[in-house]
């Protein structure tokens, strides 16, 4: 267990631990399921514009590959460690088990960052980072994807240095990509177009109507701005964002189109509109009926939690919330529906499976039907949860876990341990 320390694993392992005591898994099975497959750890030399050379770390983690290959983005940030990415990959492994797709949880992540890169410098990092991973990847074993500090071009950069080693175009070993690349369409907005669907289901089954209600949206990068984007079409009224520069509140309403106008223009919320500038954990204790952390790991904690003034709290990041925060949350169950990050956030990886199985078969889907099928699939695991939860009498993310972590640990069984 020491080759996963830090407190983002130790938070998966205890949720694991807290699902498998309540599914009654005995402990000799427990590791197999929590722990790893495969980590690889790299060092990642390229040439800097000045003529230096640097060296960054560079990390995969592929937790199971029972069901199919491994599925999972890539982060470029400066905290990066080998245990925050192989929790990372466990929780991919319920978020996919729990919405019936053929993939094991995957992870990767390069300590860096990337807002300190020139694009040049950028492209010689993605390059070299794939190149190191050759050995460790393909369509049927790891599938990449984008994250934090990572984006469409990052993955057509590996898909294209992938494809230059095999000698022909491997559009599938990565999804996210540019459409004209072999990207899907609906890909980019599929994380966040799930939260807000998810949020606004949610606020039906507490009988909210959307229209009156609000939503503090924590985060607003890929996932926070489309799930802004996405309540506000459907009519909540936006009274927050924020980004890692600044925190803005306005009961009246934000405009999020202008905000994510303004992001694409000037990189930040920074110098967006004349609303109330607020702490950052002040920001999330704010009255609204939809809370949206979508930014990353751990933010609500136990102090958070007791403070929050919510009716949903929609977690479009993975483990925004601790599993002391739960402890809190589960006396507040009557205030605060939680929609878990597995479900919530698992727009992405849906679609991302929808690109996959386009490019295997080189016939590509409309915009619609990507969405459609979106929708239907975040409907079916939003009733298996609810159900599950109503059943049981647990929380939302008791549901989802357990539904994603018994999956597994079927089809490990039923497969059998090799000799």
């Amino acid at each position: 267990m020491t080759l996963y320390a830090g407190p983002v694993f130790e938070m998966a392992r205890q949720q694991f631990h807290i699902i498998a005591d309540h599914l009654d898994i005995p402990l000799d099975e427990r590791e197999r399921l929590l722990l790893p497959k495969r980590a690889i750890c790299v060092s990642c030399p390229i040439h800097m514009d000045d003529g230096r050379t640097a060296v960054f770390q560079g990390f995969r983690v592929q937790h199971h590959l029972t069901l199919g290959p491994a599925k999972g983005g890539t982060r470029f940030a400066p905290g990066v460690d080998l245990g925050e990415v192989a929790a990372l990959a466990v929780w991919m492994s319920w978020k996919c088990a729990l919405a019936e797709l053929p993939y094991g949880g995957g992870k990767g992540g390069v300590a860096v960052d990337p807002s300190a890169l020139s694009l040049r410098e950028l492209e010689n990092l993605s390059r070299r980072y794939m190149q190191e991973m050759i050995p460790f990847v393909g369509p049927r074993i790891d599938v990449m994807a984008p994250d934090m500090g990572t984006n469409e071009q990052v993955m057509a950069w590996f898909m294209d240095t992938y494809s230059m080693y095999q000698g022909v175009t491997v559009p599938e070993i990565v999804t996210g990509k540019p459409v004209g690349s072999g990207g899907t369409l609906g890909r980019r907005e599929a994380t966040g177009h799930g939260v807000a669907f998810l949020a606004v289901r949610a606020l039906d089954r507490l009988q909210i109507d959307p229209t009156n209600a609000s939503a503090i949206i924590q985060g607003f990068g890929n996932v926070g701005s489309h799930a802004a984007l996405g309540l506000a079409a459907r009519g909540v009224r936006v009274t927050g964002i924020s980004d890692h520069m600044i925190a803005l509140y306005d009961p009246r309403g934000l405009d999020a189109g202008a905000a994510a106008a303004h992001v694409a223009r000037h990189g930040s919320l920074k110098g967006f509109a004349d609303a109330a500038e607020v702490g950052p954990r002040e920001f999330l204790a704010l009255p609204c009926d939809v809370l949206a952390p979508c930014a990353i790991e751990r933010v609500i904690d136990a102090e958070i939690a007791a403070l929050l003034q919510c009716r949903v709290l929609a977690e479009g990041a993975n483990g925004p919330t601790t599993p002391d925060a739960d402890e809190v949350l589960a006396q507040r169950n009557r205030e605060i529906f939680v929609v878990p990050d597995i479900l919530c956030n698992a727009g992405g990886v849906i679609v991302s499976y929808f690109e996959w199985v386009q490019d295997l078969q080189q016939y590509f889907w409309s915009r619609e039907e990507v969405m459609d099928r979106l929708e239907r699939a975040l409907e079916r695991s939003w009733n298996k949860v609810v159900e599950r939860a109503e059943r049981d009498g647990i929380s939302g993310r008791m549901a989802a876990m357990a539904i994603g972590v018994e999956r597994v640990r079927a089809a490990k069984l039923s497969r059998g341990l090799f000799p």
